[in-house]
């Protein structure tokens, strides 16, 4: 069972906008069962530009019922209901809003026939509502009206319905309030990381990477952000598509790859602080730091020469260390001398490593 709806407001800053008209419309997949319209007083002012789209002005509202007098039909009529509506991140959040206000948890599934329209109707100039209906036949009376709007909204989630021939499109696009898909896709993330030392990269749909991690134990730092429900974190959460991964070793490599990789790929997603670095001097010109690899018999290995970062990377093989020729064809270059120089003094300064080889 569906509920179409469809809701005008005030307008004004977010999530402190009106409800002035609501439309809903209950929907078994063939026809209208149940209807609900009113007009609302929202206690406060219209803005003009929307008393200009939509027609209603504060004079009409101010014998309208208000929020607390019609929500208990609200909810009795969107009761064991997805909620439907053409945008319904909008239409939720001003509903869910109200609700908020009046100490209710409104909790529903939703649809959006804008989502649903790009993956069924494709390659339209427009999504909007009434582009998108006009393309399509299907008439609207009372445009930016909600009981006009939300029947408009109604004809063509028919047509969704119709157009979604094996019904896996719909069913697959349902968000749901516990974000029980969500926690499944992040789930199957979490268990392809290994609970090893090293560095997380978190990719969205296009493949870009949106947010750098780090840790002793990328699975249980993965958990952790996932787990998290501020704003940033729930955004890094909602975009998560695939996550590469890095091994380490130790906590020096680990600390000296998410800087320089943080300064080359900016992920959208990461705070950035601005680093004082003063020109740092090893004690010795030429050394080789080596410590704990990724593996048994592994190496991590750092060149500094001429008291500059040559490069960083792992060995195996003894020849590999003893000769330096071979050593730096094996090292990866670093190209941010003073930021790799700034974190190597600093650890070598409180902690220890396997061993460092003056040359």
């Amino acid at each position: 069972m569906y509920a179409i709806l469809d809701i005008e407001t005030t307008g004004g800053k977010f999530n402190e906008e009106g409800i002035t008209e609501i439309a809903i419309y209950k929907f078994d997949g063939q026809d209208i069962v149940d209807q609900f319209i009113s007009l609302i007083n929202p206690e406060k002012p219209i803005q003009e530009f929307v008393v200009k789209l939509t027609g209603i002005n504060n004079k009409m509202l101010r014998n309208a019922p208000k929020f607390y007098e019609v929500a208990k039909r609200i909810i009795e009529i969107t009761s064991d209901c997805i909620l439907v509506a053409h945008n319904t991140s909008f239409d939720y959040r001003i509903l869910s809003t109200e609700f908020d206000r009046l100490g209710y948890d409104f909790n529903r599934n939703t649809l959006c026939t804008v989502e649903l329209s790009q993956a069924l109707i494709l390659d339209q100039p427009s999504y909007s509502l009434g582009k998108l209906t006009k393309s399509l036949g299907i008439p609207i009376t009372d445009r930016h009206r909600a009981s006009g709007d939300a029947l408009a909204t109604v004809q063509l989630f028919k047509l969704l319905l119709e157009k979604d021939v094996k019904k896996s499109i719909i069913q697959s696009s349902v968000k749901y309030f516990d974000r029980r898909l969500e926690k499944q896709r992040l789930r199957r993330l979490i268990d392809e990381i290994p609970s090893e030392q090293g560095v997380f990269y978190i990719h969205d749909t296009e493949g870009k990477v949106i947010y750098l991690g780090r840790g002793k134990n990328m699975k249980d730092e993965v958990n952790r952000l996932f787990l998290k429900s501020t704003k940033r974190a729930v955004k890094i959460q909602d975009r998560s598509q695939s996550i590469s991964i890095e091994k380490t070793g130790n906590e020096l490599f680990t600390r000296l790859k998410y800087s320089l990789e943080l300064e080359t790929l900016s992920p959208k997603f990461n705070f950035r602080k601005k680093r004082k670095i003063t020109e740092h001097v090893f004690n010795n010109d030429d050394f080789i730091v080596f410590d704990k690899g990724r593996e048994i018999e592994e190496h991590a290995v750092i060149l500094v020469e001429k008291n500059e970062v040559f490069g960083y990377g792992y060995t195996n093989l003894g020849y590999q260390e003893n000769q330096l020729d071979i050593l730096k064809s094996v090292l990866t270059p670093i190209e941010n001398k003073e930021l790799s120089k700034s974190i190597i003094k600093n650890y070598l300064n409180k902690n220890k490593v396997q061993k460092i080889v003056r040359l």
